[in-house]
C-alpha cells in the first residue's frame, strides 16, 4: 500500500507520468501497484471528498495519499469491483501497518485507523460521497467539454471514470476470429464480438467481458492477438493499404497501428515505414512486430520527427497515417494520470505540433494519395477544427468519408478520424 501511495505522489506532486513511475518498480510488485494506482486516480475526487468530510484540516501529503489509496479500495468493495477485492478489515489493517512503516506517517496511525473505519461503516452517512465524477477533472477541462458537448459532457466524464474494457485485435494472419472465440470458450473466458464501429465493419475486435492480465490472455505471447481499443482498430481499416503501396506511419509507437497495417497486408507486397521520435518507444514498435511474427523486410523502423524531413529519402508515400500527439482527453480511463499532468496552455502548444506534422506529411504524400489524421482527443480543437483549418489552407486537400469524432462509450475510447485525399489536378 505504501508503494501505491509513493507512486501516486510522483504523479500528483512531481508531474511524472504513471507509466514512468510504474516502470521503476520491481516486476513482482508492479501488477498490484498498477491496479491500485489506476483505481485511485479514477476515484480521486470521490476519495478526497470522503476524507475531507472526516478530516477538516488537510493532513500531510503522505498521510493524504495513504488515506486515498485505502479509501479507493474500500470504494471498490462497495461497487463490487472484483479486480481489487480485499476484505475491508484487511484494507484498514494494512493501511495502519503501512502508516507505521514510514517516519512521515507513523504519527498518524490512529488517524488513519479512525478515518478508514468511519468510511467503511455502512451506517455512517458522513463518509458518503455526493453525486459527481470520480476522476478529478480540472475546471478548464470541464469548461471545454461543456462548451463542445452541452448535452453529452456529463456522459463523457462518467465514462472516463470507469474501468476501461479489455479489447483485443485478432492477428488474422495466424487465426480467424471464429477460431479465437472458440479458444476463449475452451478457457471459459466470457467475451463478445464488436462487429462494427462508426459505420465501418471490424473483423478483428473482441471485448473480454471480465478483464484479465495480459499474461493470462490465450495466445498473446504467440502473437495471436494484441490489446487494442476498438476505436484504434479503425485506423488501418480507414487507411485501407493496398498491394505495392509505400506507406508511412508517422507517429508509430507503441506499434499497434503499424502492426495492424502489416497484418492487413499479409503476404502482399508493400513497404511500411514506422517513424518514431523516441528511441525507447521505437523499441516497443520493434517488440510488437517480433511478437506478432510480422515481416521485418517490409517494415522499416526509423527514428525521427514527423514534423521534419531529415530522415526522409525523398520517395513519396501512397498512404500516410498521422496519429498525432494530443491532449489524450479521449483516453482518460486508460491514462487517468492525464488530468493531473495536462495544463490548459498545453492545448495551444500541441495544436501547433499537430499542424506542423500535417504540413510536413502532406509534402511527402503523392498526388492521389491519402492521409489519415487521428487524435485520441475529444477536444474539437484537435479534431474537426484541425481538419477545417487544413482544408482551408490547402486547395488540393479533399475530405473523404470518415467517422469524425467518436466519444468514449462502453466499447471504445474517444478518437477523431479525418481522411484526406491529395487532389492530382490541383497538385500539378
Amino acid at each position: 500500500m505504501q508503494s501505491s501511495a509513493s507512486t501516486l505522489e510522483q504523479v500528483i506532486y512531481e508531474g511524472r507520468s504513471l507509466g514512468q513511475s510504474l516502470d521503476s518498480l520491481d516486476s513482482k510488485l508492479r501488477p498490484a501497484v498498477q491496479s491500485i494506482t489506476f483505481a485511485a486516480l479514477r476515484s480521486w475526487a470521490h476519495a478526497q471528498e470522503r476524507i475531507q468530510k472526516l478530516v477538516p484540516k488537510k493532513p500531510s501529503k503522505e498521510v493524504d495519499l495513504l488515506l486515498c489509496v485505502a479509501c479507493t479500495l474500500i470504494l471498490d468493495q462497495e461497487r463490487g469491483d472484483t479486480q481489487n477485492s480485499y476484505p475491508v478489515h484487511t484494507i484498514v489493517n494494512e493501511a495502519v501497518k503501512a502508516a507505521g512503516s514510514s517516519p512521515k506517517t507513523k504519527f498518524a496511525q490512529g488517524l488513519v485507523n479512525a478515518v478508514l473505519r468511519k468510511i467503511a461503516n455502512p451506517n455512517n452517512d458522513e463518509g458518503k460521497t455526493k453525486e459527481g465524477f470520480g476522476v478529478a477533472f480540472p475546471k478548464w477541462w470541464l469548461s471545454q467539454l461543456q462548451a463542445a458537448y452541452p448535452k453529452q459532457w456529463q456522459d463523457i466524464c462518467d465514462e472516463q471514470s470507469r474501468r476501461p474494457p479489455l479489447i483485443l485485435r485478432i492477428n488474422t494472419n495466424i487465426i480467424n476470429r471464429a477460431d479465437y472465440c472458440a479458444l476463449l470458450d475452451s478457457k471459459h473466458i466470457a467475451h463478445a464480438i464488436i462487429h462494427s464501429l462508426g459505420g465501418i465493419a471490424l473483423d478483428t475486435a473482441i471485448v473480454i467481458e471480465d478483464p484479465i492480465p495480459v499474461s493470462q490472455i490465450p495466445g498473446f505471447d504467440e502473437g495471436l492477438v494484441s490489446v487494442q481499443d476498438a476505436g484504434a482498430q479503425l485506423a488501418a481499416k480507414l487507411l485501407s493499404p493496398q498491394s505495392g503501396e509505400h506507406i508511412l506511419d508517422a507517429c508509430a509507437a507503441p506499434g499497434g497501428k503499424t502492426a495492424h497495417l502489416a497484418e492487413i497486408m499479409g503476404s502482399r507486397p508493400y513497404q511500411l515505414l514506422a517513424l518514431e521520435i523516441n528511441s525507447e518507444r521505437l523499441k516497443k514498435v520493434e517488440g510488437a512486430i517480433e511478437r506478432l511474427g510480422l515481416p521485418k523486410h517490409t517494415i522499416h523502423l526509423v527514428q525521427g520527427s514527423a514534423s521534419r524531413q531529415d530522415w526522409w529519402d525523398g520517395q513519396a508515400f501512397d498512404k500516410i497515417l498521422c496519429d498525432v500527439p494530443c491532449s489524450a482527453s479521449g483516453i482518460v480511463r486508460r491514462h487517468p494520470d492525464i488530468v493531473f499532468l495536462r495544463r490548459k496552455e498545453d492545448i495551444a502548444a500541441v495544436i501547433k505540433v499537430q499542424r506542423a506534422i500535417l504540413e510536413n506529411a502532406w509534402r511527402m504524400l503523392k498526388p492521389g494519395g491519402s492521409l489519415l489524421y487521428v487524435s485520441c482527443s475529444v477536444f474539437p480543437q484537435e479534431g474537426e477544427e484541425q481538419m477545417a483549418w487544413f482544408v482551408s489552407q490547402h486547395p488540393n486537400a479533399l475530405r473523404l468519408s470518415a467517422p469524425g469524432q467518436l466519444l468514449p462509450n462502453l466499447s471504445h475510447d474517444g478518437f477523431f478520424y479525418g481522411l484526406l485525399s491529395k487532389d492530382q489536378e490541383q497538385s500539378n
